[in-house]
């Protein structure tokens, strides 16, 4: 979904079909919509006035969202988790519950602020706590800091970095490079694991 594109299609209106898109990535099992690349446009665009909106309420209905769609993420999880723990499935595996839980408990809150800036896993992380039924008081107050950090941090660099006339005239180059480093946490994290996998042989 390329952002520029969404704007010039949906005009004004695409401000509210990015909330949706946000809740919807954070919650419900849809990991490759571009939360971060439609966050930094946001700002951008709003640098720009290419949509209406002011930034301070931009950045709260953001955050509002993000944290939304985590809440209905953790409540399905913490609904059905039992079911699909039992079943196995070929996506949602016992074994990554198992592991996502051991996560928690060796990084604690850190964990729902970390995960949401990772591409898959905040998508997922959120249905795990539900599943492990971490306790809501300490998963919807995390969950919260993290839903403001991602939202109102990413949105807030491309509202600074929109005045810069090569983000402006590049800006799926930005959006690449966006990306590109919102995944470097699981390519660092799959280097690791190669490595204490080649230790322990």
């Amino acid at each position: 979904m390329d952002p520029q594109w969404l704007l010039d299609t949906y005009g004004n209106a695409f401000f509210w079909l990015s909330m949706v898109i946000i809740f919807v990535e954070c919650g419900l099992f849809f990991p490759i919509l571009p939360g971060d690349s439609l966050l930094f446009s946001i700002g951008l665009f709003i640098k720009r006035g290419d949509v209406d909106i002011a930034l301070g309420v931009a950045l709260v209905l953001l955050s509002l969202a993000a944290f939304a769609g985590n809440v209905v993420g953790y409540e399905i999880g913490r609904a059905i988790g039992r079911p699909l723990y039992e079943r196995d499935g070929r996506i949602l595996k016992r074994k990554y519950f198992d592991q996502t839980i051991a996560f928690f408990d060796t990084y604690g809150n850190k964990a729902l602020v970390i995960g949401r800036f990772v591409p898959i896993v905040r998508t997922f992380i959120t249905v795990v706590a539900g599943v492990g039924k971490m306790d809501r008081k300490r998963f919807f107050t995390w969950s919260a800091v993290g839903a403001v950090l991602w939202a109102v941090g990413i949105t807030m660099l491309g509202y600074l970095l929109g005045n810069i006339a090569f983000i402006q005239n590049n800006l799926e180059a930005a959006i690449l490079l966006i990306v590109f480093v919102s995944v470097l946490p699981m390519v660092f994290e799959w280097w690791m694991h190669k490595r204490r996998s080649r230790t322990t042989v």
